[in-house]
């Protein structure tokens, strides 16, 4: 398993729309075979960072996921929210392994 985490510097006035770009994000991870572990939104301390986690089965997987970016239309869809709000000034992508408390 690799799990997909993706740090994010958000607009804190635009929370709402970032809110309605990751459900669409959720939707998109679960319906392509991957799991998604949510979206972790701004609470206390920094008002302009916001984390997601999804995994899938390996890289190989995540990457066939990937090969629907910018041509499917619910992607194309989905990043445009992004796009056109304005919700995210940047975002990071990393890959890790999970140790999980029944993995040997």
């Amino acid at each position: 398993m690799i799990t997909c985490v993706v740090d994010y510097v958000i607009d804190p006035a635009k929370i709402e729309d970032f809110e309605r770009f990751a459900r669409r994000w959720m939707d998109l991870v679960e319906r392509h075979g991957g799991i998604h572990h949510g979206y972790f939104l701004p609470a206390e301390g920094a008002s302009d960072e916001a984390r997601a986690l999804f995994s899938f089965e390996s890289l190989a997987a995540y990457e066939e996921y990937r090969t629907l970016f910018g041509t499917d239309p619910d992607f194309v869809e989905a990043d445009r929210i992004r796009d056109e709000t304005g919700c995210v000034l940047r975002y990071r992508r990393t890959f890790m392994r999970p140790l999980l408390p029944d993995s040997d």
